[in-house]
């Protein structure tokens, strides 16, 4: 017989559709040509195919062989298909049996002397394969990531030859059985580890129980850059299908580790990053940064140093908890529900109020370098909170340090996004504005309060709603069912970018 069918998969942004390699043989003057919308990296497979069956003693067919990648219009890139390719050749020209080929879906690049190796998006593809009832072979390096998704057969591989040797039923390739690893939190960046600082912390612990958004303003060395790195170590794990979403986004970047199975993103770019960098995009639609932190936090250190631009692009995915990459030929849609942690200094020398008096800075050129955050920027962070320099006597305080630890501020985080949950559903950083009607009403004195704020601030309706928001998760935090007087006042307190409110 000299058709041969094998079942793959492409990857379009998180969704991995199914491709069918159909490979014939035919008579004629030696050839290979791919048929099927390929790239330049699918092109480039007959090589390898070649090279790889041959330095794996197999006869590569002296005849005109047409490898078809269907549907034809959908585009095909990298080398996810040199091992299905492979596998259709041998079974077109008879050199392994193809009656089983149908039972299999197979993903993998060659190396030129038959070795596999690993593709990006091997927990997509097998979350899609799960549908289809069969079972998945891909590189051995692949398959601890693929068999996170439950129910799915997983059949890892390090060679062209134990693939062949499976469909000879030579010897078959064993199931890969999910191995999860217990999380590990000896090493992580712990609360205690900071000193002073108790107003920030308590913005910190309030942000991890909303879901809030967070801007702290401070001198150089104030810890700003510490308090960021253990907002993670605060947050509740995630459940097993936010792991599931955040780890196939990953494996679109870079092949997933165990090691960071259930814990929360992490991302921190740097402040050249382009706005490409952060929303995602290139010709083949790749995640950014706000959805590689999807489920996790995106800090943006020294905020005002960002191109303008790039932080525009931040706009839509903080309101809409998604983003949309739109090219000429396909367009992808990653989710980016992230929680935005950002620093900044409070002047271009970052000393501005200090009572040393070491700064020099103008108010021309303070008034500039605010100005690169927009107010509509600054309008979508729910918490805008100061965060001075530390005190002398705690820095020079060689006692041993009894501050709360991560695990008991987690601990009032999740009884306090427990009540969240069954209340609305949500973080109350997602409340729609139906749900702040129910859910965060005021008395008499609460709406007094919140007249002369509005008046005194200048706050938008967005903001308006924000302080609501974080006024309700303060009240949560202190296990109250209504918002009190007391928990309005402090949610006041964190808008102090807010016209009227200065920073010296």
């Amino acid at each position: 017989m000299s058709l041969a069918v094998v079942h793959s998969r492409a990857q379009i942004g998180l969704e991995a559709p199914p491709v069918t390699v159909e490979v014939h043989l035919a008579n004629g003057l030696p050839s290979l040509s791919i048929v099927g919308l390929p790239e330049a990296a699918v092109k480039e497979s007959k090589d390898r195919v070649r090279a790889a069956l041959q330095n794996a003693r197999f006869e590569f067919p002296a005849r005109r062989i047409t490898v078809n990648l269907a549907p034809a219009d959908l585009p095909k890139e990298g080398g996810r298909f040199d091992l299905p390719i492979a596998i259709g050749i041998l079974a077109a020209s008879g050199q392994i049996s193809n009656r089983d080929l149908e039972k299999y879906e197979l993903i993998g690049e060659l190396a030129l002397t038959g070795q596999l190796r690993p593709v990006l998006g091997a927990l997509t593809v097998a979350l899609q394969t799960r549908r289809s009832r069969r079972a998945l072979i891909l590189p051995e390096t692949n398959a601890p990531e693929a068999a996170l998704a439950e129910g799915v057969d997983i059949r890892g591989a390090k060679h062209l030859l134990e693939v062949t040797a499976h469909f000879k039923s030579e010897k078959f390739l064993t199931r890969h059985e999910p191995v999860m690893l217990a999380r590990e939190e000896s090493d992580a960046p712990n609360l205690r580890d900071i000193r002073g600082q108790h107003r920030a912390r308590r913005a910190l612990e309030i942000a991890a129980a909303g879901g809030h958004s967070l801007l702290m303003i401070g001198p150089p060395g104030a810890g700003k850059t510490m308090l960021a790195a253990r907002l993670p170590s605060i947050l509740p794990p995630l459940n097993d299908d936010e792991a599931l979403e955040a780890a196939a986004i990953q494996s679109l970047n870079k092949p997933f580790s165990l090691k960071h199975w259930k814990q929360r993103p992490f991302r921190a770019p740097h402040h050249t990053a382009s706005a490409v960098a952060l929303v995602g995009g290139s010709s083949h639609p790749r995640p950014g940064e706000i959805s590689l932190a999807h489920h996790g936090v995106l800090f943006l250190d020294e905020l005002p140093e960002f191109d303008r631009h790039v932080l525009e692009v931040l706009r839509e995915p903080l309101e809409s908890g998604a983003i949309t990459i739109s090219r000429a030929a396909r367009q992808a849609e990653f989710p980016a529900r992230f929680q935005l942690v950002a620093a900044m200094n409070p002047c271009p020398c970052g000393y501005y109020g200090d009572a040393s008096g070491r700064c020099r800075c103008t108010p021309d050129k303070i008034l500039n370098y605010r100005a690169r955050l927009s107010g509509p920027l600054l309008d979508r962070i729910d918490m805008h909170v100061e965060v001075p320099a530390v005190a002398r006597e705690a820095l020079l305080d060689q006692a041993p340090h009894n501050g709360e630890s991560s695990e008991i501020v987690r601990l009032r985080v999740e009884k306090a996004r427990e009540h969240q949950q069954n209340r609305s559903g949500g973080n109350n950083a997602q409340l729609s504005n139906q749900q702040i009607e129910s859910n965060c009403r005021l008395d008499e004195s609460g709406r007094q309060l919140l007249e002369q704020a509005i008046d005194r601030l200048g706050l938008s309706a967005r903001a308006y709603h924000r302080v609501l928001k974080v006024a309700r998760t303060i009240a949560d935090l202190a296990a109250e069912d209504s918002i009190q007087t007391s928990h309005l006042a402090e949610a006041v307190q964190y808008r102090c970018l807010d016209r009227g409110v200065s920073l010296a």
